[in-house]
């Protein structure tokens, strides 16, 4: 019906009503519409944003990513260089300390007043210090830097414990203490150095630590594994120190210094020995009562094989068993002008016949004399001209046409000279050395 031809009022009012509501609707849906897209793109933009920050966020963990592993690099870089220029100046600080070892010694010979052998004494004292401290810093830096390979093969408990025994005895009686060792007849998978220092370490600290009573070592089968247990009666480890007694330099407050041990120690023992234990795949654990004493427990594999290792190395011989070096014949090679004179000085006091060189030929011209045969030769490993103490040794054997016994006394820590001398059966000492040692060491190749 046209619009013109409504003459109803009311009609017209339903009309406009509903007119309007239908633009109404129509609007409220537009606005939704509106809103709606304004929704969408408020949620893309803060999308958009968001996906930035996180593209930044990774850029920034990449290159934090790439920095730490240029500076894992350069720490790793800097720490084999650090091990190297240690291993090379120890070398040259062993060298010259080698010498004022065997000069104090022979100073020691000729002193007859009091003072004068309390002062070498002293002096003494001072040298051990200083080399206790480079070796286990050199040892610590080694054990860091990964470049520690053990040799494992059956090693005796029974001579290993007998070493210890001959080493700890005198400065536990010194003491007041006493020292046991229990007997053991087994062997265990290890490296009998790296093993060695472990147990000497903590043997060590339990001394130093202990006032009275002892200490105790021995051991226990646990299944394949043997629990090595040395047990002290000493002051004890607080619980707040369990993890501080292994860090560097850490040195209890209890620590005494008339020990014999280098004074009160430097605090290194430990953390060498954590060090070595890990090395070697040997758990270390201790218990301990703060005034009643410590035990520490290292678990070591039982052995696999049906001989140990026999032969005492040059550190671990008795002492001298009253048999003198009286007119022996000492061929020495030994390329440090300081070293050789000192080292013949000290041969000398002791009533050897010393002839020096230098290098092999002047090694080989000494035994142009046909009167003069070496019953022992003394060398340097690395001697002038590139020429190694090992290969001289050689040499002069082939020359007297006999396997004459001979040591070399070497500054070179390194595994590659054992092995050399271990194959030619040399014995091997390291520098600075310890004058009773050697004279031990030479009086058992003479007898």
């Amino acid at each position: 019906m046209p619009l013109r031809d409504i003459n109803d009022l009311e009609k017209l009012k339903k009309i406009n009503a509903a007119l309007v509501s239908r633009v109404e609707r129509s609007m409220d849906q537009q606005g939704n519409a509106f809103s709606l897209f304004q929704t969408a793109i408020s949620l893309e933009n803060r999308v958009r944003t968001r996906t930035e920050e996180l593209h930044s966020t990774l850029r920034r963990l990449e290159q934090t990513n790439i920095d730490l592993i240029a500076a894992k690099e350069t720490a790793e870089l800097a720490n084999l260089s650090k091990t190297r220029f240690l291993a090379a100046a120890s070398h040259d600080v062993l060298q010259p300390l080698n010498a004022a070892h065997l000069s104090v010694s022979a100073l020691a010979e000729v002193q007859t007043s009091e003072e004068g052998k309390k002062l070498v004494r002293q002096v003494e004292r001072s040298l051990e210090t200083m080399e206790d401290l480079l070796r286990t810093l050199l040892d610590i830096s080694k054990l860091d830097a990964g470049v520690v390979q053990p040799e494992i093969s059956d090693v005796s408990l029974e001579t290993l414990f007998s070493s210890l025994r001959s080493d700890f005895l005198p400065v536990a009686e010194l003491k007041g203490l006493t020292l046991k060792f229990r007997p053991v007849n087994a062997l265990v998978r290890s490296d009998r150095t790296l093993l060695r220092r472990i147990l000497q370490n903590i043997l060590s600290n339990a001394l130093r630590y202990t006032r009275s009573g002892g200490v105790l070592v021995g051991t226990r089968h646990r299944g394949d594994i043997i629990r090595i247990d040395v047990a002290d009666t000493g002051c004890g480890i607080a619980e707040d120190q369990r993890e501080a007694v292994f860090e560097e330099f850490h040195r209890g407050s209890t620590a005494l210094t008339d020990t014999g041990l280098s004074g009160g120690g430097l605090g290194l023992g430990l953390a060498i020995v954590r060090r070595m234990a890990a090395a070697l795949g040997h758990p270390v654990t201790f218990s301990s009562k703060v005034g009643r004493g410590t035990i520490f427990h290292i678990d070591v594999p039982v052995g696999i094989g049906a001989a140990a290792d026999t032969i005492a190395s040059a550190a671990d011989l008795e002492r001298p068993r009253g048999y003198g070096l009286f007119g022996t014949k000492v061929l020495l090679v030994e390329n440090d002008a300081d070293v050789l004179q000192a080292m013949t000085f000290l041969l000398e006091r002791w009533q050897c016949l010393v002839r020096a060189a230098t290098s092999t030929d002047d090694a080989l011209d000494l035994l142009g004399d046909t009167d003069w045969v070496p019953d022992i030769v003394i060398a340097d490993q690395h001697l002038d001209g590139g020429d190694l103490g090992t290969a001289t040794i050689a040499e002069v054997r082939d020359y007297l046409g006999r396997a004459v016994p001979a040591l070399i006394v070497t500054a070179d820590g390194s595994e590659a000279v054992a092995k050399a001398a271990r194959a030619s059966g040399i014995e091997l000492m390291r520098k600075p050395l310890k004058p009773a040692q050697l004279r031990a060491l030479l009086a058992h190749l003479l007898a």
